[in-house]
């Protein structure tokens, strides 16, 4: 079986609230990297049907910070998938809800391994081109 792309994409979002920022009042960045974990998670286990592992995060790039206050969307999507792992690439957006201003923060990819009820790695589906 095979599903598409847009079948497993995940958009969440979070508000930059007081004890998610530092000295700065700029979004922790392991806060932002546990929300982009959860993020990626949820791609994978709607692709597979199954719970799945990160096995590792590729890159992430920090471009702009994410402030106190303002709304993050996170957008996640298959990249690709293998036999039992999935290519995830996680993008994330800060938007300003006083001016409206909407600016790109991050990207990241993640790569996830589906699991049996035995936590062994199992083939997940095809990715519809």
């Amino acid at each position: 079986m095979a599903k598409s792309r847009h079948e497993s994409t995940i958009e969440m979002v979070e508000l930059v609230l007081p004890n998610d920022v530092n000295l700065l009042h700029n979004l922790k960045g392991g806060r932002l990297m546990h929300w982009i974990d959860i993020a990626a998670a949820l791609t994978a286990s709607r692709h597979s049907n199954r719970i799945v592992a990160t096995v590792s995060m590729d890159s992430l790039n920090f471009k702009h910070p994410a402030k106190l206050g303002e709304m993050v969307r996170l957008r996640s999507e298959l990249l690709s998938v293998g036999r039992t792992s999935m290519k995830i690439k996680v993008t994330v957006w800060a938007e300003n809800l006083q001016t409206g201003s909407v600016i790109k923060t991050n990207e990241a990819t993640l790569v996830f391994v589906a699991l049996d009820e035995n936590e062994r790695p199992v083939p997940v589906p095809r990715l519809l081109e």
